[in-house]
């Protein structure tokens, strides 16, 4: 049945050998203790070790000294916190960005408001007044000829 299932490509060795692991409790016990200790999290140890979440908490429910005692641990924090932290720079970091372009803002109306005092012309254009073309006059509107 096995040499079928390899001929028509259903199944494969590789994955096989993945499912029918075994981890020692040496091991099982050391991955929990890196997890108590927040050294690792659950995610780092399925990846690495290329296990299920199912079986790395149930590593935890048999191995814990935590689930013993009846205490609970949160185990993801540190990621959230990770996390956390990220957007926190990524807001700080916006709101430098947002003050910079306000001072830039800032100095161009102030740069313009000086023009206009030295050179008596309205620099700033007014909402609803027609545009005149760049030749010429400012006060003669070049659609009229």
């Amino acid at each position: 049945m096995v040499n079928t299932m390899q001929k028509n490509g259903i199944f494969n060795e590789e994955q096989h050998a993945s499912h029918c692991r075994y981890f020692s409790a040496d091991f099982k016990k050391k991955r929990v203790s890196e997890l108590e200790n927040n050294l690792v999290t659950v995610s780092d140890i399925c990846k690495t070790h290329k296990v299920s979440r199912t079986s790395v908490y149930r590593w935890i429910y048999k191995f814990s000294n935590m689930a013993k005692k009846q205490t609970r641990q949160v185990v993801e924090a540190k990621s959230d916190t990770k996390k956390i932290g990220y957007l926190e720079a990524r807001i700080k970091e916006l709101e430098r960005i947002v003050g910079k372009k306000q001072i830039l803002i800032d100095f161009q109306d102030k740069m313009i408001e000086i023009a206009e005092q030295t050179y008596q012309v309205d620099i700033k254009k007014k909402l609803g007044s027609k545009l005149f073309s760049g030749t010429g006059n400012p006060g003669t509107n070049m659609d009229s000829k």
